[in-house]
């Protein structure tokens, strides 16, 4: 029996997103609860680092690190991104009183969803495209048949495949309006 849509594609992807805000609420009523606000104010540290190490299936995917399955590489690009941006989510809930860092705040929950979107769309395409070809393949058709049936699915899973033209920019932003964030922050730190 298939799974339906909704249980297969969709509630997956809800699942990732309010699981990420569940837990930031969650961290950020504990650190209240325990009167221990100020280590919000440090967890966008941790948290960017997070982002930053996700990066490095980036570098795997470009070949720049050959080492390790670029599978692997996805898995902890994506449970690095998670975690960091929940601690930065943390963070940035604690101390919300600039429009610089609810702008950053903001792009970084586009793109996360933006990575999660890309995620699960593409993934669902290339099963869809590999079950159409099986499918194809058991009625006895031959190989090119099977190419010229297939032909405009594989063209729209090619063009899905570039959402990350869409997904880089806004990761772009995300890490402009943090430099910004962060620049701010050590102009303005009372140093002395």
């Amino acid at each position: 029996m298939e799974r339906s849509l909704l249980r297969r594609e969709v509630a997956p992807f809800l699942l990732m997103f309010v699981s990420l805000v569940a837990a930031a609420i969650l961290g950020d009523w504990l650190l209240h609860t325990f009167n221990l606000v100020w280590i919000g104010r440090w967890l966008g540290i941790p948290g960017t680092l997070l982002i930053l190490l996700s990066l490095l299936y980036s570098l795997r995917k470009r070949k720049l690190i050959t080492a390790g399955s670029p599978r692997s590489y996805l898995g902890l690009h994506e449970a690095l991104t998670w975690q960091g941006t929940m601690l930065v989510v943390i963070h940035a809930g604690v101390h919300f009183n600039a429009v610089l860092p609810w702008l950053a705040m903001i792009a970084m929950l586009v793109a996360f969803a933006s990575g999660l979107t890309g995620q699960f769309l593409f993934e669902r395409g290339r099963r869809h495209l590999a079950e159409k070809s099986d499918l194809y393949r058991q009625r006895g058709l031959s190989p090119r048949e099977i190419e010229r049936e297939v032909f405009w699915d594989a063209t729209t899973l090619d063009a899905m495949a570039k959402w990350r033209k869409v997904h880089f920019p806004i990761t772009l932003a995300v890490a402009i309006l943090s430099l910004g964030h962060v620049v701010a922050i050590l102009m303005f730190w009372n140093w002395s």
